[in-house]
């Protein structure tokens, strides 16, 4: 009987706590909810977002701005043109969105729409694509009435592309931040920090960021000042695409010009080949102008080099088609060889070029030409039998005078020309070193320096420096 009578009410006190448990939290999270509801209402009850939150007409609201880079997405050397994807780190302090968390529960921070409070109109000055303010989203707004709105951007921005050193160019370009219809009396803008924040930022490709520097400048107009903040960014491109798939190929084109000169000189493929390197250069010539904008003032690198190589092209088919004619000269159709052409090319430019002399290698050996001949005849002469007729004897020294000349003027014309492909072939190895050395030379000076000023970059004085 005890036992029946305690079970009832063992029940009913479970059900009592569960009810008081219930009733007790439920209201906490109620309350809570209707604390926040009530101070937004009273925060934006007579709140003007169009308004300065000051306390008088002539006191400033000093925002403290800094920014933050996620993505280099690109930078159009065409267009001129950065393209980056950054935060926009702002904070001032509104006097109207002040409370005591005491009187609301503990409330210390609420978040809300930067469309719905007073906001600095800090723009990009110096923007390329219409769009000069950053993306609406929250602010966080504290019980002091401090307020931090961080909006992320996408940005094109106008930068001076300077494309004198192309591929190993490095570049500065910047990006101006300022309010755009307060003057300094109104907001006046503090640079939150030095430096660029870049814990999360994201590599490109093809450009390296060597320093990004932000400075506060001021601009005055009369009686207005207007501060604005100047962001530089130093940033250097990583040239190995550019040096596989166009420097190098140029450099082997501007090779392949050299070795014309080793190819035989009466060869008609020397022009074929000089010729196809032309083309090969104009393509590549092409090629950069589409890729770099197009200026008077400066001309690019590789531009200069591909125009070094396109006027060595041409001096090659100048000389080789020289060299061809040269080598095709006969006695029936050029004069005879001057004395200073035979003593230069024939005579000591092969010495200088360890080349064997084109007269020693055809010349008779000494004491076995004419004397012997001269010897040989008087012996005939002297052996010949006076039995013969006189005019028999005539006639047959005529015809040996005859096969005589017949044979020295072959050689003769023979000798000639032999000698006019011998000059073809010393001005063929005079070129084949001169061009070597010069474009060996050119290559040398046009890139050694720019590549060792790449490799040990020091960045600019003006650097971060604001306007």
């Amino acid at each position: 009987m005890l036992r029946e009578e305690q079970a009832p009410k063992s029940v009913l006190l479970l059900a009592c706590c569960c009810y008081l448990s219930n009733s007790l939290g439920t209201p906490s999270l109620s309350s809570y909810a209707k604390t926040e509801d009530k101070l937004f209402k009273h925060l934006f009850s007579n709140y003007h977002k169009w308004v300065r939150p000051v306390e008088h007409l002539n006191a400033t609201v000093r925002v403290k701005f800094g920014l933050a880079i996620s993505q280099l997405v690109d930078v159009d050397e065409k267009n001129q043109l950065m393209t980056t994807n950054v935060w926009m780190k702002q904070e001032w302090v509104d006097m109207k969105l002040r409370w005591d968390p005491e009187n609301y529960q503990g409330i210390t921070a609420i978040r809300v729409p930067s469309d719905s409070i007073w906001s600095p109109d800090i723009v990009l000055y110096d923007n390329a694509d219409g769009r000069f303010e950053g993306t609406v989203t929250k602010a966080v707004v504290k019980h002091d009435g401090t307020i931090s709105w961080t909006p992320p951007a996408n940005y094109k921005s106008a930068c001076t592309i300077d494309v004198t050193f192309f591929p190993f160019d490095l570049q500065n370009c910047s990006m101006k931040f300022a309010s755009w219809t307060y003057d300094g009396s109104q907001v006046d803008i503090l640079l939150e920090d030095f430096h660029v924040d870049k814990r999360d930022y994201f590599d490109n490709g093809e450009w390296e960021i060597v320093t990004a520097t932000g400075s506060r400048g001021v601009r005055t107009d009369g009686s207005c000042f207007y501060p604005s903040i100047t962001y530089s960014f130093i940033i250097r491109r990583l040239p190995l695409f550019y040096t596989l798939f166009l420097i190098i190929p140029c450099i082997g084109l501007s090779f392949l010009t050299i070795l014309v000169f080793y190819l035989p000189s009466n060869g008609g493929e020397k022009i074929s080949l000089c010729t196809s390197v032309l083309v090969s250069l104009t393509v590549f010539l092409l090629v950069i102008e589409e890729i770099i904008p197009s200026s008077s003032k400066v001309i690019p690198l590789i531009g200069e080099y591909l125009v070094f190589t396109m006027i060595f092209v041409t001096l090659s088919i100048v000389i080789t088609v020289f060299a061809i004619n040269i080598h095709h000269r006969s006695s029936a159709t050029h004069h005879g060889m001057a004395p200073w052409v035979r003593r230069v090319f024939l005579h000591r430019l092969p010495k200088l070029l360890c080349m064997r002399s084109h007269v020693d290698r055809y010349a008779a050996p000494r004491g076995s030409g004419g004397g012997a001949g001269r010897d040989t005849s008087g012996s005939t002469f002297e052996t010949t039998p006076l039995l013969s007729p006189r005019n028999n004897l005539q006639a047959a020294l005529d015809s040996i005078r005859y096969i005589t000349q017949h044979v020295v003027k072959e050689n003769e014309v023979r000798e000639v020309v032999q000698d006019w492909k011998f000059v073809a072939q010393v001005l063929d190895r005079v070129f084949l070193w001169t061009f070597l050395l010069v474009s060996v030379l050119g290559s040398a000076l046009l890139f050694i320096p720019v590549i060792y000023k790449w490799a040990n970059i020091i960045v600019p004085n003006y650097a971060g420096g604001g306007s």
